[in-house]
């Protein structure tokens, strides 16, 4: 690397760039405002209840391929969202134009919709008693003053540091950095506002080694409300070299049952499924293998799944859902038992029960480890087969059958012995709930769903006859 390259390119790792004036808070109240002038206007159409959602989202997304920059995009958008109620019967529309004739169709197109619609008897805003009251600083807001260039020398570093770990890394898929801001304001005849701010920071690389038949794919990426949480972008780079040489010449097994190790990252893959099955939807629609399970134990004794909205600085963090209920922190699953259901005031009106304040969906959840580190997750199971990889979409959410492609490392005597490619893992997901032996402490801070690898005693993997 040219010397001017290589000190432009420490500069833009290292330099603490001058945030401009955050304008934000004034931004949000200009959106509350507005917000107040649209059910103002709803209520003056006849409508008996009315919610606003607005919102504003910045963003800069950089990536790369072999050295030279692919796309550079920078997005504004906005959204404002009116429903309104006559009764039981419901109507909504939307626009991102702020002229006042837009505003004025926009609340007239939704009254309109109303009038013509069905009863609904589950129609309505959330009970006025469960509104949020509090408002706590769940410091989710850290802006980045992240210009084009130093983007674009962020990206690159991260794959230069992959393309040079090894010299079997022969391609790239590139590499990405993303940074966005969103503000938002949901309002409704209640009287509720609710304001919020967050932002969210992503660097990342995907890396291609060997040719033909023989190439093989990883990559590897890190995501935070605040850049300075990142990891380094030759971290990240080195790490995607790794794990995409650890995947080269892969074998299949045999056809049989195996324990069964998911990594943390795709680990949380299971607890989507089991939060798809829980959901109201799902649920009022008939859609779920776990119908009437609320109260029923359906993992082993010793596992606990807990919501914690009010986590600083947690991904999904928030002080109400998305009709303005506030939230708390509860169980989902404590004891291998299921708790509750995750609800919102509409599927919850349809099912007769109360709603979670899920509207919009969970709140960082929390998986409780019963066991040490990935490393000794591995040595317990002594041999079987560690997914890092899935594939397809074959699972029947309601009956619970599970049969999905899969990729990962062949494990013998406690360590990782090969790469494995080209199988099929298969149960149900009822059975494989309940044969949860171990969560580790390996939790993957990348999402909402915080877990570590899980370990399931026995499933069929379908590999060489």
């Amino acid at each position: 690397m040219p010397p001017d390259r290589q000190d432009h390119k420490d500069k833009a790792l290292n330099a603490t760039a001058l945030i401009p004036t955050d304008d934000s808070l004034a931004r949000l109240e200009r959106l509350a405002a507005l917000s107040q002038r649209l059910l103002e206007r709803a209520k003056a159409r006849g409508a008996t209840q009315a919610e606003v959602s607005c919102s504003e989202e910045t963003g800069l997304n950089v990536s790369v391929r072999l050295g030279a920059v692919e796309t550079v995009e920078s997005t504004r958008d906005r959204g404002i969202g009116v429903t309104v109620y006559f009764g039981q019967r419901k109507g909504s529309a939307s626009t991102a134009d702020l002229r006042e004739e837009s505003l004025e169709a926009t609340v007239e197109q939704a009254c309109a919709i109303a009038r013509y619609t069905e009863d609904d008897d589950a129609a309505g805003l959330a009970d006025a008693a469960l509104m949020a009251r509090d408002f706590p600083d769940l410091d989710v807001w850290h802006p980045w003053a992240l210009d084009t260039d130093r983007a674009v020398d962020l990206a690159l570093a991260c794959e230069a540091a992959g393309r040079e770990a090894d010299a079997r890394i022969e391609n790239s898929d590139g590499a990405s950095v993303g940074s966005g801001e969103s503000l938002s304001v949901y309002a409704n005849s209640h009287g509720f506002v609710g304001h919020e701010r967050d932002t969210q920071h992503t660097l990342g690389c995907a890396l291609i080694a060997g040719q033909g038949d023989g190439m093989q794919r990883d990559g590897w990426y890190s995501t935070a409300l605040s850049h300075l949480d990142l990891q380094a972008p030759d971290v990240i780079g080195r790490i995607a070299a790794e794990r995409t040489l650890a995947r080269m010449q892969p074998r299949s097994v045999a056809t049989g049952q195996y324990p069964v190790l998911f990594a943390a990252d795709v680990a949380r893959s299971l607890i989507g499924h089991l939060l798809g099955a829980v959901s109201g939807g799902a649920l009022y629609r008939r859609a779920s293998f776990l119908l009437d399970h609320a109260g029923r134990r359906i993992f082993p004794s010793w596992f606990d799944i807990e919501e914690l909205p009010h986590l600083r600085k947690g991904l999904r963090s928030t002080a109400f859902d998305a009709e303005g209920v506030a939230t708390k922190r509860s169980h989902l699953v404590q004891d291998g038992v299921l708790q509750r259901y995750v609800l919102g005031s509409y599927s919850a009106r349809k099912l007769g029960l109360a709603t979670t304040g899920n509207a919009g969906g969970v709140h960082n959840l929390q998986v409780k480890a019963n066991a040490g580190d990935f490393d000794s997750l591995l040595r317990g199971m002594t041999r079987g087969l560690l997914v890092t990889e899935l594939m397809g979409q074959g699972v029947n959410p309601v009956t619970g059958d599970y049969s999905r492609g899969a990729a990962g490392f062949w494990v013998e005597n406690g360590a990782i012995a090969h790469p494995v490619d080209g199988i099929t893992i298969a149960g149900n997901l009822k059975d494989i709930f309940a044969g949860i032996e171990a969560v580790g402490s390996d939790v993957d801070p990348r999402s909402h769903v915080g877990t570590g690898s899980i370990l399931i005693g026995k499933m069929m993997v379908a590999g060489e006859q």
